[in-house]
């Protein structure tokens, strides 16, 4: 038998053990909030990727430099010593049916898509560069123009010019636009002048009546006019949307012999006496024809007034630009319209644009790179009868709903990361790399990479003595900041 105390500590160590079971078989874990935290690291190298198969969106990660080279992978090598152009900006076409669908959205959802678009936070992409059209572009539910009239009548004087349908949707939404970012810049481009000042009396096709030059002159200068008054200053104007293309409705058809004469003879001085400083940009057409901008800025009384020249990619090849740019190097260029359609998929058209509209427009000298419709709705509308019916804008708006489409990434990838100000930095191009490089005003390199391959592809990046080894999944762009 056990002494007393004997068996008191017998029942104290069953007890001690009893307690132990119960700990070990009960939650007694911290919670969670007093876990210690391990912060994920920040590195130098800021990464964001979006990928053909939708997967990715503007996905952000950051990597760090390397000690040096991967003698297995393919090098990008930015070179400092080479400075090009100067970048404007990149955006949109801000059209008359995009501004109708935003303006009938709830405040609070466009507000927060506008945001989205031109603001500043983290979910903000940046857009820093529009194109508006002179009266009705294709993508407004109908045509119209500044002094519409019945048929049979003119107006010379253009006693009856007005503003008029903008006043209702475009102008509301570009002054929301301009309280988020006072510094965006607007060029604004016409499809056609009023029916009366055209050899057919249509919207459709025709010329522009010889008589009547000095009158569009006059209707241009009073638009500007009437923009400023409603706080709106343009960047620039191009004295027709795709002169070269009649068949669209509105369109009008304008030679560069037409074009230099308007611009020489009557568009130009009639700025200068109105003390208009918006710039003229010639051609705004396809890269299959650079031969007409460049009979224009060859025409010594021409030249002068003429800022640049403006392209779209419906044909031709985007190499395009820099035929205009050598043969004019004193002038600028522009891009300023292509389009993604209902009937091409999401990675069909990120690394068609990526490469071309983003990567080429930039390497071939171009300030700007623009997509065209800013929204459409989910029926492709607005658009004139004959205007285009598979223009799929950067959002699909339907009533108060957004969904962000292909456009949104393509320009994204550029936008947030390369702010107005930036030039261009010189850069190799590697097999299935094509590539870009900027010097920002705050002093970052950025560089926008495409991967064309299937594949996963692997490649160095040497600048200023740095390092990086890198990756991009198949068919993805990625675009590096550090």
């Amino acid at each position: 038998m056990l002494p007393a105390n004997g068996l008191k500590s017998q029942f104290q160590m069953q007890k001690v053990l009893f307690l132990l079971l119960v700990f070990a078989f009960t939650d007694c874990k911290p919670k969670q909030e007093d876990e210690m935290q391990v912060p994920v690291p920040v590195l130098p190298v800021q990464v964001s990727t979006t990928s053909a198969n939708g997967v990715n969106l503007l996905y952000t990660k950051t990597i760090d430099f390397s000690d040096g080279k991967d003698d297995r992978f393919p090098l990008i090598q930015i070179d400092t010593a080479q400075y090009f152009q100067t970048v404007d900006g990149f955006g949109y076409t801000l059209t008359g049916g995009s501004a109708f669908l935003l303006h009938q959205m709830g405040a609070t959802e466009r507000a927060a898509l506008l945001q989205d678009f031109f603001g500043k936070n983290p979910n903000s992409i940046g857009v820093s560069y529009l194109r508006i059209s002179v009266g009705a572009s294709d993508l407004d539910a109908e045509v119209f123009s500044y002094d519409d009239l019945p048929s049979g009548q003119t107006d010379a004087n253009l006693l009856h010019f007005n503003l008029s349908k903008d006043t209702l949707h475009l102008i509301p939404i570009l002054k929301e636009i301009l309280a988020i970012n006072p510094k965006i810049k607007i060029m604004a481009s016409p499809w056609s002048p009023p029916k009366w000042m055209k050899t057919n009396n249509s919207s459709i096709g025709g010329n522009l009546k010889p008589e009547l030059y000095g009158t569009y002159a006059g209707y241009f200068v009073k638009y500007i006019l009437a923009m400023q008054a409603n706080g709106i200053t343009l960047d620039a104007i191009t004295p027709q949307n795709e002169p070269q293309h009649g068949g669209n409705n509105p369109s009008l058809v304008m030679s560069f012999i037409q074009q230099a004469d308007f611009i020489k003879n009557h568009l130009g001085p009639a700025f200068q006496a109105a003390g208009i400083a918006t710039k003229i940009v010639i051609w705004d057409h396809n890269c299959d024809n650079p031969a007409y901008p460049i009979a224009i800025l060859d025409d010594n009384a021409a030249n002068p007034f003429v800022a640049g020249t403006a392209f779209h990619l419906y044909g031709g090849d985007v190499s395009a630009l820099s035929q205009v740019h050598d043969a004019h190097p004193d002038k600028a260029l522009y891009f300023t319209e292509q389009w993604t359609g209902s009937n091409s998929t999401f990675g069909e058209n990120l690394k068609w644009h990526l490469k071309n509209v983003i990567i080429g427009t930039m390497r071939n000298w171009s300030r700007v790179a623009l997509e065209w419709n800013l929204a459409n709705d989910p029926n492709f509308e607005p658009h004139t009868p004959g205007g285009c019916t598979q223009c799929r804008g950067a959002v699909t708006i339907e009533g108060s709903k957004a969904i962000k489409n292909v456009s949104f990434y393509i320009i994204a990838q550029a936008s947030k990361f390369v702010p107005p100000g930036s030039v261009r930095m010189g850069s190799n191009v590697q097999t299935e790399l094509p590539n870009v490089a900027f010097h920002t005003p705050e002093g970052k390199t950025v560089l926008i990479v495409l991967n064309e391959n299937v594949n996963l592809k692997s490649f160095n990046i040497s600048v200023g003595g740095k390092w990086i080894v890198a990756s991009l999944q198949g068919e993805t762009v990625g675009t590096f900041v550090w």
